[in-house]
């Protein structure tokens, strides 16, 4: 008896994914609970698992873009898995009784494959697992490098066609505008170094510079209510919560999980939540849920190099916070000339909701509590 492996649901509105990758080869023996493939949507990428124990099929390719509810695959049960191999051996001596027809020539990619009379049928993974050199033109999955003269041509991943039509629709949907400022990062920066090994050893996580900003962000949507809120329609909805989503780069694309009630965790939870999110996300593992309902968005360029930019809004929020690299810069100080590790933030914003002034006011306050961290410790 066979059970089908077929792609469930994993998410409201979600319809197709990408099989990004088999895990297990065709004709491969697994156990119930092994990870078979990882499907990837336009939201998150998540890992589907055997059912039971026994010999796997598959019917659909890597790279190919499935619907929900969509048989991929099969797995035959432990006893029809044991009874394949004596069908084997009567098959392979056929061709060398028929060396001379013309049917010699496929033997070898009959016994390439796990069972002969299969082979057929999910000619596709092992045309792209084993035979790709000899056989590239028969199967062009979705996903699949295609290369053209000097250039190669890939589809987009789903995460990536959904990132694309967010920005699209970001930019045609708000009135989108960035304020500038920059913080001296000296006093952050001293705290970090002398209390970083007792923290670690309290708390089993680093800490680092996004759980200062994340503080710093609660306090400024405190101080300025109307970065807070979003457009529906004709309504302005005011949140009067706290849920900050934190950009995640992954190899699939950017995401923003969010962190639930930032104004009630301490530092030691924003950084495990953060970390525990970034691993997570890498992985593949993380849940839809924890995507949802953010109500401002920072996101941190500096880690990968960048200088300046002009962060865009991650709909329906009004904000989104951008960080950037710190750099040591001569400032006027008290009417000398000194050394500072300084960076330059970017708040970009929706015109419709967020005026100009407060806008600046918000950037102010994030301004204030970074160069005077105590303003954090003591909520002021």
């Amino acid at each position: 008896m066979s059970v089908d492996v077929k792609i469930p649901a994993v998410g409201e509105s979600i319809t197709s994914g990408l099989i990004s990758a088999w895990h297990k080869q065709d004709g491969e023996a697994i156990a119930a609970g092994e990870v078979l493939l990882t499907l990837e949507t336009d939201k998150v990428s998540t890992e589907l698992t055997a059912e039971r124990a026994g010999t796997l099929r598959i019917t659909a390719q890597a790279g190919q873009e499935v619907k929900i509810g969509e048989v991929v695959g099969r797995i035959d049960d432990a006893t029809a898995a044991a009874a394949a191999p004596p069908e084997k051996p009567k098959e392979a001596p056929k061709p060398e009784t028929n060396a001379p027809a013309p049917e010699a020539p496929p033997t070898p990619q009959a016994v390439a494959a796990p069972a002969p009379a299969p082979a057929a049928s999910t000619a596709p993974e092992p045309v792209l697992v084993e035979q790709t050199p000899s056989e590239p033109e028969p199967i062009r999955p979705p996903a699949a490098e295609h290369r053209e003269g000097r250039t190669v041509r890939k589809r987009m991943s789903p995460i990536r066609r959904k990132i694309a039509a967010q920005l699209v629709m970001a930019q045609q949907t708000a009135a989108i505008l960035t304020t500038f400022n920059e913080c001296d990062m000296s006093a952050v920066s001293a705290m970090r170094t002398q209390m970083q090994e007792s923290f670690t050893k309290e708390h089993g996580v680093k800490l680092g510079f996004m759980s200062f900003f994340v503080k710093a962000a609660v306090s400024a949507l405190k101080s300025v209510p109307t970065v807070n809120s979003r457009l529906e329609g004709e309504d302005l909805v005011s949140n009067n919560y706290y849920d900050i989503g934190v950009a995640v780069g992954t190899e699939r694309g950017l995401i923003v999980p969010v962190l639930r009630d930032a104004e009630r965790k301490s530092f030691a939870e924003i950084e495990k939540g953060i970390a525990d999110y970034a691993a997570s996300a890498r992985a593949g593992k993380i849940k839809i849920e924890d995507l949802q309902g953010g109500v401002f968005t920072i996101s941190n360029g500096g880690i990968y190099g960048s200088l300046l930019s002009t962060p865009i809004l991650n709909p329906p929020q009004s904000g989104i916070l951008g960080l950037h690299k710190i750099q040591e810069r001569p400032v006027a100080l008290n009417g000398a000339v000194v050394v500072r590790p300084m960076m330059y933030l970017a708040l970009s914003y929706d015109h419709r909701v967020v005026d100009g002034k407060e806008a600046v006011t918000f950037l102010i306050r994030i301004k204030e509590c970074i160069e005077n961290p105590a303003r954090l410790m003591l909520d002021l």
